[in-house]
């Protein structure tokens, strides 16, 4: 990575994953972890984090090589059907604001609205934590990203992983890299550029580029490679 990863802020940004959960068999250090779980009917906090989908564990690795020094807390919300509900990452979002977390990954979307997660999303929102959530690039909005103050964040074919594109359209405020970090294309999806979108915020807060959330759309726009959609033409 290039000479931008340096830490220029005295305090290391924690990050919360809302996801599959991670390996414990991973060198990247994590904080802290715990699962939110349906079980006959009733929502239980466990602490089985192991990641049996793999995309937990490959969300953290965008963030931990892009923001390498920021400490990651994660929360597991899916099934190893790959399933979850509202009130699951409610629960995560809760659970990771009470460990004081600046943002919260969110690369998952939910089709639809309801109100418990409405309600976590401005709790944490009215704390100062930045909400980065999956959004499709086409297609019907889905949920936490279309709750209003959450960064709606997608993939874009242009961006490497250094790369943003600041979108502002009526799907998404911000794309990055669509791949993981191991460039598996089969592996690739707005997922993926959520977690790019929250490893640069995460690295742009340790370098003092930004304190307010308020300012973190100025702060993507600026940082940006590219302004808009891409407009493919016919020669």
């Amino acid at each position: 990575m290039s000479d931008s990863l340096q830490v220029v802020s005295g305090q290391p940004v924690k990050v919360g994953v809302v996801d599959s959960g991670f390996s414990p068999e991973a060198s990247i250090p994590i904080q802290s972890g715990s699962a939110f779980v349906i079980e006959q009917d009733q929502l239980w906090q466990s602490d089985q984090v192991h990641d049996s989908l793999g995309h937990g564990s490959r969300v953290i690795d965008v963030i931990h090589q892009l923001a390498p020094t920021a400490l990651i807390h994660s929360a597991r919300v899916f099934s190893a059907e790959g399933r979850t509900t509202a009130l699951q990452v409610a629960a995560a979002i809760d659970w990771l604001a009470e460990q004081r977390v600046d943002l919260i990954n969110l690369s998952l979307g939910l089709r639809a609205d309801r109100p418990v997660l409405r309600e976590a999303c401005k709790r944490a929102l009215e704390q100062g934590i930045v909400l980065c959530a999956s959004s499709p690039a086409q297609g019907e909005a889905v949920f936490p990203a279309a709750i209003p103050g959450v960064i709606r964040a997608t993939g874009d074919a242009r961006c490497g992983h250094e790369d943003l594109v600041w979108l502002e359209t009526a799907q998404a405020d911000v794309a990055g890299c669509v791949l993981p970090m191991s460039n598996q294309r089969g592996l690739s999806g707005a997922s993926m550029g959520c977690a790019h979108v929250s490893g640069h915020l995460a690295r742009l807060k340790q370098q003092g580029c930004w304190t307010d959330p308020s300012s973190v759309p100025e702060v993507l726009a600026a940082t940006a490679r590219w302004q808009g959609r891409e407009y493919k033409t016919h020669g």
